[in-house]
């Protein structure tokens, strides 16, 4: 039961009368829709949903995949503010704050999930009156409310590969964007891409048919939405605009005129800026609750809606196997992209990634050196900094961030991003390992708000450390002796930056490290050590990759740095391929493959 709201409720049901909400989510496509202006694309029954409600053109998942963009769904809350922004990790949920569910099922709704969960957030056990996949809002009470999702897995990047496939969509009527191969196995992805949208409208159009067959089109306001970018490499897993725009129709019945936007018209377009975080408030306010305070998203319908937000946030942590942070932000237009991990590309081998024929072409042709400039990005060590204007760039091609012309722009969007990190207390700052090490016995959001848990300074050494800039190298000598490991982790990082232009810290001083207490800390040192060419550093890596030694999210973290060094690399590989495969004692099943997939990478035994 939700405490405090009883009140609230019993007001709203006799005032009003209540509206059923259904949700029809779909996997891993963009708007690539009709009702969006894409002539490629065959979506009748969701551009007529279009034709009858309203298309929001500035909306963003907040992550570019399935798992971190459902668990903002569910929550309210941006994940890098629980620590749940890794995908598929598992972890507490933040006390006394009750996923949506539970406050509609308090306020008489009968909720129901066909069928996908994925949160990264244990969930309650009764989270859903069903969810399953013979889940329906028919199985409610006489005259109960209902609140229903529908989600179409029929979308989904898996099925971008399936052979052999009949085609709805001519290949040859596809220009692949221009950071791709314009190849036909190519322009066959992206064909069959555009089939599964197809296909995903016409789950939309049965769901909508049963509305109708019942009666109860006029009583239920729907949403349509893809759960984050295309399941295309370079789109999917990347927090760019590609990665994280997506569909978002909502129908609101004349009945219900009084819970529409002031922009609301049948058939039109707005340009409110619209993230997944705020859907959770948005339901309360649908059905007449004041979203709480600790909600950090804003209600865009209903009899609560928020001033319209300046920007939208997105981000990147661990893909799979692959360590990554990358956090995002929009104004609609300018698309500003800060890379804290610039030594890693975007294109990091995710193995699930290269089952798809167009990232393994992508990848051939840039080993053989037959990419564009454009296209090569992507397997390059991104920039700290990338900003891309939508209006002129709409494929984020051309990285804008050094335009003396928009450094007023840069520094107002970045400005942007850091207060945002501060504000939600993004714990994308501290390491997998520490998250876990530091929070045990609470959830990671709730020891994070404790007193002298967090502190905000490491946001800016972070950000000093990983601009890499040679003017900062005192403040990173300095910081390889801070009292928190979390800084001493990014001086390590900021060195390894600096190491490329040639940085003076010795390796001596960096050795120190390696005796760390923390551990995650002598991962990083023996990360520089060993770029540096230096043995022990390899030796130590070896040493925390073992998963049958190690906490699992370091030997994640030393299998990856022993990765990027490829060949130099090769004389520990004896040792590692005597490594399980697995970690002993995995903290949930959600993180099973991760270790057995960075060794057969190192080892070369899947190399594309």
């Amino acid at each position: 039961m939700v405490v405090g709201f009883i009140v609230t409720i019993a007001t709203a049901q006799t005032e009003n009368p209540r509206p059923n909400i259904l949700w029809l989510s779909s996997e891993d496509h963009g708007p690539h829709m009709g009702s969006y202006g894409d002539e490629l694309a065959t979506t009748p029954h969701v551009d007529a949903l279009a034709s009858r409600g309203l298309r929001y053109d500035r909306a963003w998942s907040n992550a570019p995949v399935c798992a971190p963009a459902r668990t903002a769904l569910i929550s309210g809350l941006y994940p890098q503010s629980s620590g749940s922004q890794h995908m598929r990790s598992y972890l507490p949920a933040p006390a006394n704050k009750p996923f949506y569910p539970e406050f509609l099922r308090d306020a008489g709704y009968y909720c129901t999930n066909n069928s996908k969960t994925d949160y990264n957030l244990v969930a309650p056990t009764d989270l859903w009156a069903e969810s399953s996949t013979n889940a329906h809002w028919q199985n409610r009470n006489d005259n109960q409310p209902f609140f229903a999702i529908f989600n179409a897995f029929v979308s989904h990047e898996s099925r971008l590969r399936i052979r052999p496939h009949e085609p709805l969509l001519d290949a040859s009527r596809i220009t692949p964007p221009p950071y791709h191969p314009n190849e036909p196995a190519v322009r066959k992805d992206w064909a069959q891409y555009y089939d599964t949208v197809t296909l995903a409208d016409a789950d939309a159009g049965r769901r909508l048919a049963e509305l109708a067959e019942a009666g109860l089109t006029e009583d239920t306001i729907v949403f349509y939405f893809g759960d984050h970018g295309s399941g295309m490499p370079g789109s999917k897993r990347n927090p760019n605009n590609a990665g994280l725009h997506v569909p978002l129709i909502v129908y609101i019945p004349e009945k219900f005129a009084h819970l529409r936007p002031d922009d609301y018209e049948p058939g039109g377009a707005s340009d409110r800026l619209v993230s997944f975080v705020d859907f959770a408030p948005t339901l309360l306010s649908l059905i007449g609750i004041t979203p709480p305070d600790w909600m950090q998203g804003h209600a865009f319908l209903g009899e609560h809606i928020a001033p319209r937000p300046d920007f939208i946030h997105g981000f990147r942590g661990r893909m799979d196997e692959r360590t990554d942070f990358v956090r995002s932000i929009t104004d609609g237009r300018y698309v500003y992209v800060r890379n804290f991990r610039p030594d890693l590309p975007a294109g990091q081998f995710v193995g699930y990634q290269f089952r798809t024929p167009t990232t393994r072409i992508w990848y051939d042709q840039f080993v053989a050196g037959q990419t564009t400039p454009v296209q090569s990005a992507f397997w390059l060590p991104t920039p700290p900094e990338q900003l891309y204007d939508l209006h002129a760039d709409p494929h984020e091609t051309r990285n804008l961030a050094e335009v003396p012309a928009l450094v007023g722009v840069k520094r107002r969007l970045h400005a942007a991003l850091v207060d945002h990190a501060r504000e939600i207390r993004d714990l994308g700052f501290w390491p997998e390992a520490l998250i876990h090490a530091r929070s045990a016995g609470l959830s990671p959001y709730d020891h994070a708000r404790q007193r002298a848990a967090w502190d905000p300074s490491v946001i800016e050494f972070a950000d000093i450390a990983t601009l890499g800039r040679a003017d900062d190298f005192d403040v990173l000598a300095a910081g390889l002796n801070d009292n928190d490991a979390v800084k001493r982790y990014w001086a390590l990082r900021g060195l390894l930056i600096h190491d490329l232009a040639g940085s003076g810290v010795t390796n001596e001083s960096i050795a120190e490290r390696l005796r760390d207490d923390s551990p995650v800390v002598r991962v990083a040192a023996a990360e520089v050590l060993a770029h540096r060419g230096r043995q022990e550093g390899l030796d130590t890596l070896v040493r925390l990759a073992d998963p049958a030694e190690n906490n699992l999210f370091i030997s994640i973290a030393a299998l990856g740095a022993l990765d990027r060094l490829g060949p130099a690399a090769a004389s520990i590989h004896p040792a590692v391929a005597a490594f399980e495969r697995e970690a002993p004692n995995l903290p949930s099943s959600r993180y099973s493959g991760y270790i057995g997939s960075l060794i057969t990478h190192l080892l070369g035994e899947h190399r594309p």
